[in-house]
């Protein structure tokens, strides 16, 4: 064996182990590291049959790219963007809201070459005080961050850094870019159209209004002091609506859920329907939830519409095919992602500071509802 292919071989790692260099492989070919180096940052300077003699060259040699560890520090970018979750990283994958608007940011992310990283707190579940290292210590260009609450220690570790970022329903934050729709009009919607079906006996089964965990009645203080705006904003505009027909507020009972799950539906329902003098219309924070308590009450012999009418919110695809149909606020997740997407991509190409990116809601009437059943 002559000197150059017993080098060669301890490059590859074949029999010395040594890391191989793009100077090796530049040796190799008879030209410079430079010319190496473009062939996989700069493939534009090389014709294609050079590019393919030097990768067909440094696969030989056991060389398959730049470190990308080394190369996102050397160009101080990851080309990956991350989506700050306060939830458990299950619920990203199990809740079809959150599966729609991952799938439209992911599609905005991949056109422009990014990559995505879910930051989530460890150990599930909606619980103040978690460890904020998760965002401060993730290797990312920019956040989403995806509706969370004022407390959640995540935020803080996240906005310190200063990177690009865009909110995607909660919080609000000065000079933050903010993505979302107007829950108090869209609840307020909801809660008239029950109305006009001249239903007066209202429940309502509501999203987590602060991040203890808390499951049950909410009373009005608990209400009032919600750490999670979009909880707060629904609240707010179903009881604008029930007031304005002169319904009082404080009949009327809010259960609060940790969550959004077919399970939490279903105990809400529970806690809210048992008693004799039932509530005839409930006003849902999330299809989730409402799909819940229609089976519920479905399995304990109650009627949906005639005994009791549910109004969801997202509009979710299984919302049309449910049984019966579920009448919800329909509001587009996937346009939400996309939209969030496009506005930190702006950010990280220097483009400017979007402002608010406000999407619109309706309400989609379906067979979930009708007017109360005559005593």
């Amino acid at each position: 064996m002559d000197g150059k292919k017993e080098r060669a071989g301890r490059s590859s790692g074949s029999s010395g182990g040594q890391r191989v260099t793009l100077t090796r492989i530049a040796e190799e070919l008879g030209v410079s590291a430079m010319t190496v180096s473009n062939a996989y940052s700069r493939p534009d300077q090389l014709s294609e049959a050079l590019r393919e003699r030097i990768f067909e060259t440094a696969g030989k040699l056991g060389y398959h790219g730049p470190d990308p560890v080394g190369r996102s520090l050397r160009r101080q970018r990851t080309d990956v963007v991350g989506v700050l979750y306060s939830n458990p990283l299950s619920y990203a994958f199990d809740d079809p809201a959150a599966v729609s608007f991952l799938g439209g940011l992911s599609s905005v992310t991949e056109e422009a070459d990014l990559g995505l990283l879910l930051v989530s707190a460890t150990g599930g579940g909606l619980v103040a005080g978690r460890d904020p290292r998760a965002a401060a210590q993730a290797a990312v260009d920019g956040f989403v961050i995806y509706s969370m609450s004022e407390e959640e220690p995540l935020l803080k570790g996240a906005l310190d850094r200063r990177l690009p970022a865009v909110v995607v329903d909660q919080p609000l934050k000065d000079g933050v870019p903010f993505v979302g729709v107007d829950d108090e009009a869209a609840a307020r919607m909801a809660a008239k159209h029950l109305l006009d079906l001249e239903h007066e006996r209202f429940a309502i089964v509501s999203f987590a209004l602060s991040a203890d965990g808390r499951e049950g009645i909410a009373d009005l203080d608990r209400q009032e002091q919600a750490a999670f705006r979009v909880s707060h904003l629904r609240l707010r505009g179903y009881r604008a609506a029930l007031e304005d027909a002169g319904l009082p507020w404080s009949k009327v009972p809010v259960y609060e859920c940790p969550g959004s799950s077919k399970e939490l539906g279903r105990r809400a329902a529970e806690g809210l329907l048992s008693s004799q003098r039932r509530s005839t219309a409930v006003l849902v924070s999330s299809d989730q939830l409402a799909l819940g308590v229609i089976e519920w009450a479905t399995g304990h012999g109650l009627s949906v519409p005639e005994d009791i009418s549910v109004v969801g919110f997202d509009d979710i695809p299984v919302a049309a095919s449910a049984n019966p149909p579920l009448t919800t606020v329909h509001q587009d997740h996937a346009e939400k992602g996309l939209l969030a997407g496009r506005m930190l991509i702006a950010q990280l190409r220097d483009k400017g500071l979007p402002g608010t990116g406000s999407l619109p809601t309706d309400l989609v009437v379906r067979g979930s509802t009708s007017v109360p059943r005559k005593p």
